[in-house]
């Protein structure tokens, strides 16, 4: 569960960081870090599940989540690609 608590932590702070970067290179490189701390959550999401240390309803709902931050993020570098 820390592991977790970190990678979700790593997800927001490199958000922030790629946010406060002047170059769409910068923010991008960000983005993608955040992305692959996401991508690492959600493999811990399913190692817990596996494992039984969370139930099918509460995996399903967090995978949810997850899914749609996958999609914000995505938002993101592209809108930063796209910018001037």
């Amino acid at each position: 569960m820390d592991q977790m608590r970190r990678s979700a932590v790593s997800i927001t702070s490199n958000i922030a960081e790629g946010f406060s970067r002047k170059t769409r290179y910068d923010k991008i490189w960000f983005y993608f870090v955040s992305k692959g701390s996401l991508t690492e959550l959600q493999n811990q999401l399913l190692i817990a599940k596996d494992v039984k240390y969370i139930s099918i309803e509460k995996f399903d709902k967090i995978a949810r989540k997850t899914n749609r931050v996958h999609k914000l993020i995505n938002g993101l570098i592209k809108t930063a690609a796209t910018k001037k």
